[in-house]
Order: structure tokens, then C-alpha cells, then sequence
């Protein structure tokens, strides 16, 4: 009897006559997906490549990769049992506000909020543009792409590398919350993916900010799972509220502001802990 150590126990040699790697998974399957991911987990951060240029590369991967027939039908019956998607899905709302226009709010409102901290700071309105949706999925992704940093102000999240886990991890737990998990794992991929960014290079490179880290993902989670649909709101009608009201009125329970802006900085390379101190 051949002795197998027992973590191997259980493994199947299943033969193949391809010359390619194959395998039951179309993301491991994908040349390019697993170069991104591999790269994203290991490197190291350098000013030659911001963290916030490899989002670029997935979302084509990514987009190439889904089942778009099949996720349309998901939607198409999740419409059937939540009232509130199909209202959100029939009214199709999508902003056309301009930055100049974020300028009249008043201080401490949620408009003013996001001028100050996203606009002055060269954020621009999209994180990334896509063209006038024509289906489901294209109007989740374009409505997502349009509110993303309205969902960092709103959640807690600070404009920075650390920050960016509050809002992912948010959407995730949320997004599980309010629809069946076959589409809310279709749809939560991206921030999944992204989020790996954070949490594998801290472990790896950056262990003194494992803390910030681990708290962000636990403030994201606890808004998420506390909080209504935030994926559907329109935060266009509360900007004119103070913040802590727009969070009300929005359905947003549990968001904490925290400064992690020393954190990212360490995490980015450009100060190191001993200076942050």
C-alpha cells in the first residue's frame, strides 16, 4: 500500500491530450487573468504602475470572461421576486451632473463632501466610462461605475488605498444581502479581485498596516450587511443633506469616518512607518 501523506490524499491524476493548461475553471483557463492576478497578489507598490492602473486591464478581462446571456436571465427572475430591482432596473436613472454644479452645496452636506474630498482632488465623476447601457448588466455596471465614490463618502470609506476596502467590501456583503447568490457572485467579482490588491500585498510587503486593513474590511462588511440595497440608491437626491442625514435618508446604518490616509501613504511607499509615527 503506497503511503500517501494525507493532505494529498483524495487527488486524481486526470489525463489530457491537450498541450495547453485546461482546467474546469474559465478563470484559471485565462492567460491573461492569471498573469493579473498573479501580479497583483506579489508586486510590490511603485509610482511607476499606481495600484489604481491595474482596474484598468480587469475590467476588459473580466467583461470577456462573463456569461452575459445567462446573467441578463438572472436578473430577469431576480426582477420577478424583488419589487425594488425591477422599479430600480424600470427607471434606468443615470447622473449628468458636471463638477462645476457640486460647488453650491454647503458645508458638511454630502455634495459639498464629495466636491472636497473627490473633486478638488482630480477624481473624476466615473472611475471608468463605459457607453449608454443597453442591457441589464450594462446598466448595473455604468450605474456602478457612476456612484462608486459616492459610495466611499457615504460608507466611510477614505479616498485613499486603504479606504478602498470599505466600499468593496461593503458592495460584496450588500450585494449578498438583497440578491440571490448566483447573481450577486456574477456581479461582486470585480470587487472581489480588486480587493485582493489590499489584502494579499499588506500581508506580503506591509504587515504594519495589516491592522487598517483588516479593520476596513470589517467596517465595509458591518455597513454592507446592516444597510439596505446601496447599489440601487440615487444619491444625486441627497446632496444637499448633512452627511450623517444623506446616511439616513439612503439607508446606509453603521459607516464610521476614519482617517487612513498614514496607512495608505506607508502602504503606497512613499513614507515609511517610522515617519508616520
Amino acid at each position: 500500500m503506497v503511503d500517501v501523506p494525507y493532505l494529498l490524499r483524495g487527488v486524481k491524476n486526470i489525463p489530457t491530450e491537450s498541450s495547453m493548461l485546461i482546467s474546469s475553471s474559465k478563470y484559471l483557463n485565462n492567460a491573461k487573468l492569471r498573469e493579473w492576478v498573479a501580479m497583483i497578489l506579489l508586486r510590490r507598490n511603485g509610482d511607476d504602475f499606481p495600484p489604481q492602473a491595474e482596474m484598468y486591464e480587469i475590467v476588459g478581462i473580466l467583461s470577456d470572461l462573463q456569461d452575459k446571456p445567462h446573467i441578463e436571465e438572472l436578473f430577469r427572475l431576480e426582477r420577478q421576486k424583488n419589487p425594488r430591482l425591477d422599479a430600480w432596473f424600470e427607471e434606468g436613472f443615470m447622473s449628468n451632473f458636471n463638477a462645476d454644479e457640486f460647488r453650491k452645496f454647503p458645508e458638511g452636506t454630502l455634495g459639498e463632501i464629495f466636491y472636497r474630498k473627490v473633486l478638488k482632488n482630480a477624481f473624476e465623476l466615473e472611475i471608468y466610462r463605459l457607453p449608454k447601457p443597453k442591457t441589464q448588466l450594462e446598466f448595473f455596471n455604468y450605474r456602478s461605475a457612476q456612484t462608486h465614490d459616492f459610495e466611499h463618502v457615504i460608507t466611510g470609506g477614505n479616498l485613499d488605498y486603504m479606504g478602498e476596502l470599505v466600499p468593496y467590501w461593503c458592495r460584496i456583503t450588500n450585494l449578498f444581502k438583497h440578491l440571490s447568490p448566483e447573481l450577486a457572485g456574477e456581479v461582486s467579482v470585480m470587487q472581489l479581485l480588486g480587493s485582493l490588491r489590499y489584502t494579499v500585498r499588506t500581508m506580503l510587503h506591509y504587515p504594519e498596516v495589516w491592522p487598517t486593513c483588516q479593520s476596513n474590511i470589517e467596517r465595509g462588511m458591518k455597513v454592507g450587511h446592516e444597510s439596505g440595497p446601496i447599489f440601487m440608491n440615487k444619491y444625486e437626491d441627497a446632496l444637499h443633506l448633512p452627511l450623517e442625514d444623506a446616511r439616513r435618508m439612503l439607508g446606509v446604518v453603521g459607516a464610521i469616518d476614519v482617517d487612513t490616509s498614514a496607512p495608505s501613504e506607508i502602504w503606497a511607499e512613499r513614507i515609511t512607518a517610522m515617519a508616520a509615527e
